[in-house]
């Protein structure tokens, strides 16, 4: 009998904004971001400390709503940090296929 287990990687809902147009978010700077994006005891991060700005952009994607990653993602960022941020496959997925430039 095949296993037919259920993995929780393979439910995880995950979102995306409408547009990277819709990114509002600060280039530089500290960035505090809520609970339901990073539950770790330090929700403030330098976005000018690259392992900070890598960790925080991979939780947002991740965990954030559509109307956390537009107040809290910065468009140019975001593009220039897409090939480093280590993703769950679906969620690298989801979001190439909505916005085929960060593919590229």
């Amino acid at each position: 009998m095949p296993n037919k287990r259920v993995l929780f990687r393979d439910l995880v809902p995950y979102q995306t904004p409408d547009s990277l147009d819709a990114l509002r978010g600060p280039a530089s700077g500290h960035l505090e971001v809520p609970i339901t994006v990073h539950w770790g005891p330090r929700r403030e991060f330098d976005l000018d400390d690259p392992g900070q700005r890598r960790a925080v952009y991979r939780a947002i994607v991740r965990e954030g709503t559509p109307a956390d990653q537009e107040a809290l993602l910065n468009p140019a960022r975001l593009r220039a940090l897409w090939p480093e941020l280590v993703l769950p496959r679906r969620c690298q997925k989801l979001w190439e296929e909505r916005f085929p430039e960060l593919a590229a």
